[in-house]
């Protein structure tokens, strides 16, 4: 029965992997994201602005379209530019030298002539003197080393998608870029602080708070990058 339930769950997995052969990956959809729910929904304005006879034949305005106003993203639905330039490289080495011995001895020569007796029945050669005796010793060294360096330089255009009660913005950011048949994808949500903002409507990356940022793909040149489901079950159940 066992048997049966695995090659099922093998065959229902290859059937879904088997639906995508020859052809490119999709598209995630935007519907029922964060991102398209701040844009279609619009928030209750906190304070009414007055609209007064003069303000619509006036050359100068208050509001964000203005010639000096701030167009910096302050509100839900808002779009700003995430500027991503990771550089870092870090090198890491360690040695470990270990070493221990031991030695334990145990004998009863003498009590109320009782060894005496027990020698008398033990086998030739052994003796209640020199009961136990054991000796241990142990060595080990160990060393390791990691060497990496990775850098990064994105541009992504992100929503956002709320504004807290203490002025914080959440933002998040999608793109995907498909080429022939591999699909790639950038992700990047966090928190910022308007005022971090430059005037060009942009923000670097070491300023977001909570972020997370992934780069990946999907499609062939991913699957043939990656192990097989079996290779990836041995290599957590096998213990050597």
């Amino acid at each position: 029965m066992m048997r049966f339930l695995l090659i099922s769950l093998l065959f229902l997995g290859a059937c879904a992997r088997m639906s995508q052969v020859g052809r490119a990956p999709e598209f995630s959809p935007l519907e029922g994201s964060y991102q398209h729910h701040a844009m279609y929904s619009n928030p209750m304005p906190v304070d009414a602005e007055p609209d007064g006879p003069t303000d619509a034949s006036s050359l100068w305005t208050a509001g964000r379209s203005s010639l000096f106003g701030d167009r910096r993203a302050m509100r839900r639905g808002d779009i700003l530019t995430v500027v991503i330039e990771i550089d870092d490289s870090a090198e890491i080495s360690n040695s470990t030298n270990r070493k221990r011995s031991g030695a334990e001895k145990m004998g009863m020569p003498s009590l109320f002539g009782i060894p005496q007796r027990i020698d008398a029945e033990l086998p030739s050669g052994a003796s209640m003197a020199d009961a136990v005796s054991t000796n241990s010793s142990s060595s080990y060294a160990g060393t390791g080393s990691v060497a990496r360096k990775e850098k990064l330089t994105l541009r992504v255009a992100a929503t956002v998608v709320e504004e807290l009660p203490n002025g914080v913005l959440r933002i998040e950011g999608q793109q995907e870029v498909r080429v022939n048949f591999e699909l790639r994808e950038l992700l990047v949500t966090g928190y910022v602080r308007p005022i971090d903002i430059s005037r060009q409507n942009e923000i670097t990356y070491d300023k977001i708070a909570g972020a997370r940022i992934a780069y990946g793909g999907r499609g062939q040149i991913t699957d043939v990058q990656q192990p097989r489901y079996g290779q990836q079950v041995a290599d957590v159940l096998l213990p050597f």
